[in-house]
This record gives structure tokens, C-alpha cells and sequence, in this order.
């Protein structure tokens, strides 16, 4: 495929003026052939001539561009000057040059540097990573965009779109990323033996270009499915052997891999359980192999139950994470990473923030979100999702008296740690657009910026990804930038009310299924009745309000301090209790889910003004994209009201039509 089969996402390069002249580039402590600064070399001669027609020379320059090693600036970190017409990136390694690179290119698409400045940016944390869901076979699972683009029939890709993508990440300061899916099986379980070592090795170095680390899922029960034994207990020394071996291959033949990611013991995944182990006997068998080569395992918290009765309501699904991994505190050895989701569940719209982060104090921590829409309209919904990253990053933990957010654990700053940061599951597939919808890429762009430096606000976010994206008038940025911030908000109106989830249709998890996992194994019940719904978590009921500090659990065990946001997650509730604005809580239900269906239509009415100003096909997959946003809020809207309406038999007080 050449790159014209595909999108150039926020690196399309529109043109903002043509008085770019004649720029200079010049290295001062890095060497030119460096794989880094080659890469960096090659986006300022693509980018420049596109955004001004600037000429870059060796001879008769307007601008002196100079790149310079500077030791005092904090890893991957990089400073931007501007003074008269040399413009200076100085970095302390080849990672923050590139990145000051990709920041200067920014400025100068959001025309920002025609005065004077000088510009300091250092990464929040230490790992920025992309997890990727696909399989070998090509599918993608929770992909909304198509196939994959690293996968074909079992075979791995690697070619110019490869690159492409590489040069994406790169721009938003990605520096890790897995390739596979974190549920290994069939041809995936051999990327660890030399059916495919040629083909990673090429991978891997596509993506050093970029100054980014490869990683792996592993499958926990390789020594069983490729070594041929019968136990893959981590504790036994033929397999901590088998490891060893497997291992100093491995790194061998993939010296530029960073380390591996596990999913043990879920989701019908074997794990240290199965022997009766701990996960950390799992992570540290493994740790202590691969740390003889300076590399990381990035072990994943989602440990759960998945055989629960649902007639047992004092088990509970959210309980388990905190559950299986506080008192192992202190016993994860240091090049190990607990990756944690940002909530109890499961990628829900709305979930209080995971108790174990902060919870744990003496182990890495990583925080894991999704930017691909599983619970969140699929990418055909608009869900902009940098609002509800920005309330998970600021949440007050209470581990201690100060930087105790979740942002200060996760970058380390709370607990000194090294070994920590964000990774999220991506949402990128081989449609030309990347991501589905178009609008949806506004969540690859903005995770990577806000993973990058956790200050910067939703709105800023994405004003810069609508201005690199598009080049619209500036009323028409404003509707699109406010279309974006809205959308979170809108799309939980008619999904799911005050916290309680999970109303989807089992399996594909789009669309409504009020009961549709009511009574199932997975732990995922509303416990709607005819006197109210929620599920009571205090410690009255599962206790789980109770595994937060103090602080944070006398305010959710309490109904009447509860953040009425969460207020289904932590307790049942009737639904003539009155909210504080003063409706009852079936009133609100009602209320919520026909403005949520309303609110939508007027998105899909602010996209259609725009029709003059976006590119045609663009405009065309958009609208598209709304018609169905619009069926789907529609859907939710009614069936959740009748539902509700049949369950309470208290009707709607503005007459609506409920059915």
C-alpha cells in the first residue's frame, strides 16, 4: 500500500502561509546518524516545505534551526526557543529532540511562533503506552476501524503505513507499544519462537526509528502450549528453566523488545492461581529472568471472578482487583508494573476510580484506560474521553497528605517510583481514516498529549487536534471543539444513569440490553427491582466502599454524601428518592435519557453546518456515523425509560411518550 491509501490523521501538514524562506538545520552533541535524529530529520524536510514552502538548504539560510544536546534537561524532555531567526530545540537525548521537533512543528501548524518564545516541556511520566487488542489472524478484538494493520493471515506487516503509524505515536510522545492482544492464543502464543523472529525484529526497529519500545503479551501458559510440558507453575524449576532459555533467545534475536505485558487468571486465562500461586510468584518468576536484560513485566490487574452466581450479592465483581493485590504490597519486584484500570470494572462511562490506585504504596503502578469505545458508542457514537481521564488523573486518593492524585501515583512523584506511567487500549485499525470515525482519532491524539503533560485541559486538547486536523473558520473550530467537550456528558445521559453500567448488549457491548447481563457469570448487575435499582456496595452490602482510605469511603458509603454521579455504583436506591435538584430518581432517569437523545440529534445537526468547511468524504463518514448515533440514543432512550417505567409503574410527570 502506498500512504495515499490512508490518512495523515494530525500530521497532514495544511499549509499556513508561504513565507517559510530558506531554514537550515544543525546538530550540536548528537550524532546525524542516529536512527532518532535521522527520523527527526526527515519529518522537519517532509513537514516544513508543506505547512510555509519553506527550502531547506546547507547554504543562505532565513532560519537557523539548531538542534542541541542539553544535559540539564530532564529525560525525553526538550526546550523550544525561538529568538529572531534561530530557532533552537534543545534536548539532553535523541527521545526529546525528536519530541521538541514535533512540538515545534505544532507551534508553527497553530501559528504560534511568529513572536519571540521560549517553551519547556518534560513528560509526567515515565512510560506512555499503546496496548493493542489485535490478533494474528487480523481481527481486532473491541475494534471498531477495520482490521489490522500489523497482521494479515498469521503473517506480521511491516510497511510504509507501519512507518506512518510509528510517526503518529512519535508525535504525541508514545515511547511503548504492544502489539497483541493481551488474550494470546493460536498463532500469537509462537511470536516468542523463531516462526517469527525475522519479521518482529523488522517491527521493532520501525519502531526505535520512532525512539519507541516494542512490547509483547505473553501467554502465561507458554511452556505448556509451545514448550510442550505439563505445568507452567512458576514456581517450578523446569519451568523457571524452560523461562530462562526461552528468554535468553528472546532478547537474542529481539534485543530492541522493552519487556512483556501478562494477563493471568481472567477471563478464562490460566495464570499462578491455577497452582495455587500468588500473582506475584507470576510476576516475579518472570521478572527476574528478563531483568538481566534491562527489561520490564507489566503485569495486568484485571483478576476476577468470572463464574459468579448472580443470586449472590455479597461477591462482588469490583471488589476483586483490590482484593487479590493489596497484601502483596511490597512484594513486587522493581522491574515489575501493575497495570491498573482506571475503575473497579470495566471501561465503563462511569465508575469511581480504582481503589488500588494509591491503594498500593510499595509496588509500580501504571494507570490502563481504553481509547477504543467499547462501553463508549464504538467509535460511531462522538465520546470524547479526555474529560473523563482528566477526573480519573485529578482524584484525591488520600494516600498521604499530599500528591496523593491518581496522576501524582502513576507518575511516580507520590511514591518516588521509576517504573510507572499510562497505557491505553488503542483504537486504531486499517480503515483510511484510522479510527472508524474520523472524530474518534481525538482520542488517539489526546491521550498521548495528556499521557505526555497531565496539565493541560480537555478543551486545549482538543482545540489543538481540531486546528491540526482540519483548517476551519474559527466559528466553525469553536462548534467543533464544543461538540467535542459535550459529548462524554451527552452520550451518558442516554446510556446509563448515576454509575450503574453495564445495560449493553452482551457480546458485542453496543446498544441497549437492559437485563442483557442481569443474570449472567460476569458480575455485572444494575439489581433493578420494583422498588428501585443499584447495587449496594457499602458496608451494609459488599463492602467494597470500605477498601478506599477513610477519606474517600465514609463519602461513597453514605447515600446522602455519595456524589449522586456514583450514586447507583454504591447503593440501591428507590426510585422516589429525592436528588438534589430535587427530582426523584426515576424522574431523572426519565428526564436524562429523552435530553440525551435530543442533545444528540443537535450534535449530528452542528456536524451537518460544518458540511462547507470539511472535505467532502470526511463529511460524508462522519454524518454517516451520527445517523446511527442518533438510532442508538434513540434505542437507549426508549427502552431504558420503558423499562424503568414498567419496573417502578410511576409515570412520567412531563406525559412523555413511554412505552
Amino acid at each position: 500500500m502506498k500512504n495515499t491509501d490512508w490518512s495523515q490523521l494530525w500530521l497532514a501538514y495544511h499549509k499556513v502561509s508561504d513565507d517559510g524562506g530558506k531554514w537550515h538545520i544543525s546538530f550540536d552533541g548528537f550524532d546525524e546518524k542516529n536512527r532518532v535524529i535521522n527520523s527527526l530529520k526527515n519529518e522537519v524536510s517532509l513537514a516544513l516545505p508543506k505547512l510555509t514552502g519553506a527550502e531547506i538548504t546547507d547554504t543562505g539560510a532565513d532560519t537557523e534551526l539548531k538542534v542541541i544536546k542539553d544535559s540539564s534537561i530532564a529525560k525525553e524532555g526538550f526546550v523550544v526557543k525561538k529568538m529572531g531567526s534561530t530557532v533552537t530545540i534543545g534536548a539532553s537525548d535523541e527521545n526529546g529532540a525528536l519530541y521538541g521537533m514535533f512540538e515545534l512543528l505544532r507551534l508553527i501548524t497553530l501559528r504560534e511562533v511568529d513572536a519571540d518564545f521560549e517553551l519547556l516541556s518534560e513528560p509526567d511520566n515515565p512510560l506512555r503506552m499503546m496496548n493493542h487488542w489485535d490478533n494474528m489472524d487480523g481481527s481486532i478484538e473491541r475494534g471498531y476501524s477495520g482490521r489490522s494493520f500489523f497482521y494479515v493471515n498469521n503473517e506480521i506487516i511491516v510497511d510504509d503505513r507501519t512507518r506512518d503509524y510509528a510517526r503518529f505515536m512519535a508525535s504525541i510522545g508514545i515511547n511503548g507499544i504492544v502489539i497483541n492482544n493481551v488474550n494470546v492464543k493460536q498463532a500469537a502464543s509462537y511470536m516468542i519462537t523463531d516462526r517469527y523472529y525475522a519479521q518482529l525484529r523488522e517491527l521493532s526497529e520501525v519502531f526505535a526509528d520512532y525512539g519507541i519500545k516494542m512490547y509483547l503479551s505473553l501467554n502465561f501458559a507458554s511452556p505448556i502450549e509451545i514448550g510442550g510440558m505439563d505445568i507452567c507453575d512458576p514456581l517450578d524449576e523446569g519451568v523457571i528453566s524452560w523461562w530462562k532459555d526461552k528468554c535468553r533467545e528472546v532478547f537474542t534475536e529481539l534485543p530492541e523488545l522493552g519487556g512483556f505485558l501478562v494477563k493471568a487468571d481472567s477471563e478464562g486465562r490460566p495464570g499462578p492461581f491455577t497452582y495455587g500461586r500468588t500473582q506475584a510468584d507470576g510476576a516475579n518468576m518472570l521478572a527476574d529472568i528478563v531483568k538481566e536484560y534491562d527489561k520490564l513485566i507489566i503485569w495486568r490487574c484485571f483478576v476476577y471472578n468470572c463464574t459468579q452466581d448472580w443470586r449472590d450479592k455479597k461477591t462482588d465483581r469490583a471488589r476483586a482487583g483490590y482484593d487479590y493485590f493489596k497484601d502483596l504490597d511490597g512484594e513486587y519486584h522493581d522491574n515489575v508494573i501493575l497495570q491498573i484500570k482506571n475503575g473497579p470494572m470495566d471501561f465503563q462511562i462511569r465508575e469511581p476510580v480504582s481503589p488500588l490506585l494509591g491503594g498500593l504504596t510499595k509496588t509500580n503502578q501504571m494507570l490502563e484506560v481504553q481509547i477504543a469505545q467499547e462501553y463508549t458508542g464504538h467509535q460511531i457514537d462522538l465520546c470524547y474521553l479526555m474529560p473523563m481521564f482528566k477526573e480519573v488523573l485529578e482524584f484525591r486518593t488520600h494516600c498521604q497528605d499530599d500528591k496523593d492524585t491518581v496522576a501524582d501515583v502513576i507518575s511516580g512523584k507520590a511514591f518516588g517510583n521509576k517504573n510507572c506511567g499510562i497505557a491505553a487500549v488503542i483504537n486504531t485499525g486499517n480503515d483510511l481514516n484510522w479510527t472508524g470515525n474520523d472524530l474518534a482519532a481525538a482520542n488517539t491524539y489526546g491521550f498521548g498529549r495528556l499521557a505526555f503533560d497531565m496539565t493541560l485541559s480537555s478543551e486545549e486538547i482538543a482545540r489543538e487536534w481540531v486546528k491540526l486536523t482540519f483548517a476551519l473558520s474559527e466559528a466553525a473550530e469553536d462548534k467543533l471543539v464544543k461538540m467535542l467537550l459535550d459529548s462524554r456528558r451527552i452520550y451518558e445521559k442516554y446510556t446509563c444513569p448515576l454509575g450503574i453500567g453495564w445495560m449493553v448488549t452482551p457480546e458485542t457491548h453496543y446498544g441497549p440490553s437492559v437485563d442483557g447481563y442481569e443474570y449472567s457469570r460476569w458480575g455485572t448487575y444494575h439489581r433493578a427491582d420494583h422498588l428501585g435499582l443499584g447495587v449496594d456496595r457499602s458496608d451494609k452490602g459488599t463492602g467494597y466502599a470500605q477498601q478506599y482510605y477513610k477519606e474517600n469511603a465514609e463519602i461513597y458509603n453514605d447515600p446522602k454524601t455519595c456524589p449522586e454521579e456514583l450514586l447507583l455504583f454504591f447503593h440501591h436506591i428507590p426510585y422516589t428518592w429525592k436528588l438534589k435538584d430535587g427530582r426523584t430518581l426515576i424522574q431523572y432517569i426519565y428526564d436524562t435519557h429523552f435530553e440525551g437523545e435530543s442533545e444528540a440529534e443537535e450534535l449530528a445537526a452542528m456536524w451537518d453546518s460544518l458540511e462547507k468547511e470539511i472535505e467532502p468524504e470526511a463529511f460524508a463518514r462522519v454524518k454517516q456515523r451520527f445517523d446511527m448515533q442518533i438510532h442508538n440514543a434513540k434505542e437507549w432512550c426508549d427502552q431504558v425509560n420503558s423499562y424503568f417505567f414498567r419496573k417502578s409503574g410511576i409515570a412520567d410527570e412531563k406525559g412523555r411518550d413511554i412505552f
